[in-house]
């Protein structure tokens, strides 16, 4: 008898377990509650019950300890643990995953999708979806970028929960090819840190042209809010924004010169590549460790 998966694919809402629940999983379980979605339909498990207490106050949704618990019944499950412990989770899971068959997301960096399976023991049962999703951290305020990527099993349906997953907290791209996953890692993963140390050197060179702290604290977010609501709001790249506030012989034109002079591009592509590189190596020594690898 041919199974039928997991996964409302007939309009329901579907149940979303996540197993896991720190900053990722708060997150997600935020904006769905906040955009409609019943907290009757969301479970989470983890070990810290401070956390557990934490969502239920705040968003009204079902906790428990054990995993399987938060697992069973769930169309969705939303694998929201670090790295170095889902393979854990995942055997943990392998059982229940097999009998209902649900839709696998899994936000552990460096992870591949591959791995997922394998730690599910999926081959038993190859048809089961599994998405890599890789938000960053303003999904806490609801403006993340998150790419995706999923494996062949993952249908039409379940890619459209996943999308509507991601997108209560921003947006949420595809990317076919698993392998450039890694470079979204180094790119919009790790990108909000390049911003902060960005915000980091204007405001000490403020500083030392005498500019009061707050003051340039205050101004410098401004301006970095602003300029990255001009990219997502102007429908125009990067290049033409930063054309039409630069003067030729003007005062950004002198600072940008500077920049240019010191390699500034250059430095940035060598930081992409380094971070990208390591994720990398990151997912070759997880995958080293599975049971196929020993």
């Amino acid at each position: 008898m041919t199974q039928t998966p997991s996964g409302s694919t007939d309009g329901a809402t579907p149940r979303i377990a996540f197993i896991g629940n720190g900053n990722v999983a708060r997150s997600l379980i935020g904006g769905l509650v906040g955009l409609g979605v019943p907290a009757s339909t969301i479970v989470a498990s983890g070990p810290n019950a401070g956390l557990r207490d934490a969502l239920a106050n705040d968003f009204g949704v079902r906790t428990h300890v054990d995993n399987n618990d938060a697992a069973r019944d769930a169309d969705i499950w939303v694998l929201a643990v670090k790295p170095q412990v889902l393979r854990l989770v995942c055997e943990e899971l392998s059982a229940l995953a097999r009998e209902q068959r649900p839709l696998i997301v899994s936000v552990a960096a460096g992870i591949a999708i591959s791995q997922v399976e394998l730690w599910l023991d999926a081959d038993v049962v190859p048809e089961i979806g599994v998405v890599r999703a890789m938000p960053n951290t303003p999904a806490l305020l609801g403006a993340s970028a998150t790419a995706l990527c999923a494996n062949p099993h993952a249908s039409t349906p379940q890619r459209a929960q996943a999308q509507r997953l991601f997108e209560a907290v921003g947006i949420a791209l595809w990317v076919d090819d698993e392998s450039l996953m890694d470079t979204v890692t180094a790119t919009s993963g790790s990108g909000p840190a390049y911003v902060f140390a960005l915000v980091e050197a204007m405001q000490a060179a403020a500083q030392e042209q005498g500019l009061p702290a707050g003051i340039a604290q205050a101004l410098i977010a401004q301006t970095i809010l602003g300029a990255g609501r001009m990219l997502c709001e102007s429908g125009e790249d990067a290049a033409t924004l930063r054309h039409r506030v630069t003067s030729p012989g003007g005062v950004t034109a002198e600072a940008l010169k500077c920049f240019d002079a010191g390699g500034f591009r250059a430095l940035v592509a060598r930081g992409i590549a380094a971070a990208t590189a390591r994720g990398a190596e990151l997912s070759a020594q997880n995958d080293a460790q599975s049971p196929a690898s020993m």
